[in-house]
């Protein structure tokens, strides 16, 4: 794991089960409006299920390990514990709006009908899943990173295995490893650059010994928007999250500002 995880810590050596237990029941700010209900009847895996109308929902702002890849564990534990929270329960569906994957699914979050389960928070604080890319709302995404952290602080869940380490930005090896893979990786951004209408942020000298996140021009109000000006992260610590291709080297697109974490600012 790379040396600069504790920037992005808030408390060091370990938590307490109730500071697990506020994390996953305290805040509010991914209740959103209410797109629908209905009862679950059947869980997929551990991001998706079937209500009672036939609808399947995607829960929004999560990732969790595919069952089939290489090395990653089942995702099992993840489908266990959603079962546990929703099978024959009442659900609302909630977002900022309808949306509908390429699969024709529901994708909302989920939140038990009681106010009990808060179910994308829950599974990322109790280790079962990461925060996704896309979330929408810069409250929310800060809670749900909140609740992964105190995961992964706590060693919970997925979290207990090496194989799902913050891989360093300059491992190149590592990340070649990891290309097709929902990862986090974290380094010093060394330089900053812009081309063709996109914007380079650059681990290593070479592309192909680091790491190089690529932003579209077009998305750069969205990121300065949210306090994160790509122009300014040279120099900076910062966590990415994404999916790993390799391009000449290694690399991760971001078009949303939930994917980057920049020390000393969560």
């Amino acid at each position: 794991m790379c040396a600069c995880v504790g920037l992005f810590i808030a408390a060091a050596g370990g938590l307490r089960a109730e500071d697990i237990h506020r994390a996953i029941h305290s805040s509010q700010a991914c209740r959103f409006e209410l797109l629908g209900a209905g009862k679950v009847i059947r869980v997929v895996d551990g991001r998706s299920v079937v209500l009672e109308d036939g609808r399947e929902v995607r829960i929004s702002g999560i990732e969790i390990p595919s069952a089939s890849a290489p090395g990653e564990l089942p995702s099992a534990p993840a489908k266990a514990a959603l079962e546990a929270m929703v099978l024959g329960q009442l659900v609302e569906l909630r977002g900022l709006q309808n949306v509908t994957d390429r699969y024709g699914r529901t994708v909302a979050f989920l939140l038990r009908q009681d106010g009990a389960i808060d179910v994308a928070g829950d599974l990322l604080a109790r280790g079962h899943a990461r925060v996704a890319t896309q979330i929408g709302d810069a409250a929310c995404a800060a809670e749900l990173l909140s609740r992964e952290r105190v995961a992964r602080t706590s060693k919970l869940g997925l979290w207990s295995e090496p194989y799902y380490d913050v891989i360093e930005a300059h491992n190149a090896p590592q990340l070649l490893a990891a290309r097709g893979r929902f990862s986090l990786v974290e380094g010093k951004v060394l330089s900053v650059r812009e081309s063709g209408g996109t914007i380079y942020l650059n681990f290593g000298r070479r592309w192909s010994e680091a790491l190089t996140v690529t932003i579209s021009k077009r998305h750069e109000r969205i990121f300065s928007g949210a306090g994160i000006s790509p122009k300014r992260l040279e120099s900076r610590t910062v966590r990415i999250r994404g999916w790993i291709e390799e391009r000449n080297g290694p690399r991760i697109e971001a078009s949303r500002p939930e994917q980057i974490e920049v020390a000393g600012l969560n």
